[in-house]
């Protein structure tokens, strides 16, 4: 398979993903916070809404197109008992907190699945238990598949590390990541960066958010790595330390090459917030942009507009912000996936030209067929998941996309 991104909206081709199983039913109220969960999620609900979403990828993708399951590619891995001895240590050497060197021969005695089990449940009975891995839902975070290559991210929060260490795993040695093996970016273990503050907006220009959970020095190494690369501008945005706004794509994602659904207190209200990383010869060069709009309009010579997530209402902007109204995904130019309950939202993008479709009007008239590449209507399609709102993600946090195509 081709491994390659160099567009936030390119037509989706491969797509990695992971529907919910009982590590959400393991999050109790005492501990949802420290799980980074605002609320616990009913496992039942929230995986029908999951395959529900799924089916909405299958029917836009081409007959080739693959969703993968996460769980699935680190089980091919973890069939040699080598590379499950390797994730061991790998687990042992990068999260001594959770002194796993304990138990490292109970461990090393598991079956595949078994292993699996404990890494994402965060038990195999007995006396020792891990928190389980609730947020492995957002795949996105994992990774970042830029051009040809792969960052590989960093966990900011100690309750995703066992996540971060299944993606290097499998990045490593999975045969579907081969082609790109010779071209990882990673970063150092003082320094974090997250899948969600990554957007592509073209093979030479790269959005990076320095949020609550991608750090200044995770964002500069990244920057100089994807310039050695062959990308020419990474634009870092600075956007609000909150909850709330954890990563730029809660606050701003792409619907087509040139239109992006925004909350606009964070984007379209904030100036100066933006500086160009450059390649400058030896050095990274920067300069101080006035604004987000303004820069992505000089870099890639075309108008750019911003569609208002919430709509002109500042209390919609708000609400449906909350609800992930601005993390949109697209399934291919102008066509995009997100919850249901954003309805202004929804009515705005059809105020810019975007037909509303729901996910059952969506799947019967796709599927089958895909999109074309020719397509030229702009769909919004949305999809019930009250229970998936929950976990405060959207349909862009809900995947890793790993190869789009132009055509």
């Amino acid at each position: 398979m081709n491994i390659n991104i160099s567009s936030e909206t390119d037509l989706l081709k491969a797509v990695i993903v992971h529907t919910p199983g009982r590590e959400v039913s393991l999050v109790n109220p005492g501990i949802k916070e420290e799980l980074l969960f605002d609320d616990i999620i009913f496992e039942n609900d929230a995986k029908r809404e999951h395959l529900e979403m799924l089916k909405i990828f299958k029917a836009a993708m081409p007959a080739e197109g693959k969703v993968f399951e996460i769980l699935d590619l680190a089980l091919d891995c973890f069939q040699s008992e080598d590379v499950r001895a390797e994730f061991i240590e790998m687990m042992n050497k990068e999260l001594p907190f959770e002194n796993i060197h304990t138990i490292e021969d109970e461990l090393m005695k598991l079956v595949p699945e078994t292993l699996l089990q404990f890494v994402v449940e965060g038990t195999i009975g007995g006396q020792f238990n891990l928190q389980p891995a609730p947020n492995l839902l957002f795949t996105r975070d994992l990774a970042a598949v830029v051009g040809d290559g792969i960052i590989l991210s960093r966990a900011a929060k100690h309750a995703r590390s066992r996540e971060f260490l299944l993606i290097r795993i499998i990045a490593k040695h999975h045969p579907l990541f081969e082609p790109v093996r010779n071209n990882v970016i990673s970063i150092g273990k003082k320094q974090s960066i997250e899948g969600g503050d990554v957007l592509v907006v073209s093979d030479k220009i790269v959005l990076i958010g320095m949020s609550e959970r991608t750090s200044f020095s995770g964002l500069m190494s990244v920057a100089g790595k994807l310039h050695a690369h062959g990308v020419d501008h990474v634009l870092a945005v600075d956007i609000p330390k909150q909850r709330s706004s954890m990563h730029l794509d809660t606050i701003f994602t792409f619907a087509d090459h040139d239109e992006c659904v925004v909350f606009p207190p964070a984007i379209m209200e904030q100036t100066h917030n933006v500086v160009d990383l450059f390649s400058g010869g030896e050095f990274i060069q920067s300069r101080q942009c006035y604004s987000l709009k303004e820069t992505l309009e000089e870099l890639t010579g075309k108008p750019f507009t911003f569609i208002k997530c919430g709509g002109d209402d500042p209390v919609s902007q708000f609400r449906e912000q909350w609800t992930d109204g601005a993390n949109l995904f697209a399934l291919a130019p102008g066509v995009v996936v997100g919850y249901g309950r954003n309805t202004e939202t929804f009515r705005t993008m059809k105020e810019h030209g975007y037909e509303h479709m729901n996910q059952y009007e969506f799947v019967e008239e796709y599927s089958g067929k895909g999109i074309s590449p020719s397509n030229s209507k702009k769909i919004a399609v949305s999809f019930e998941g009250h229970e998936l709102c929950r976990g405060r993600g959207g349909a862009r946090c809900m995947t890793l996309p790993i190869s789009r195509s132009k055509n």
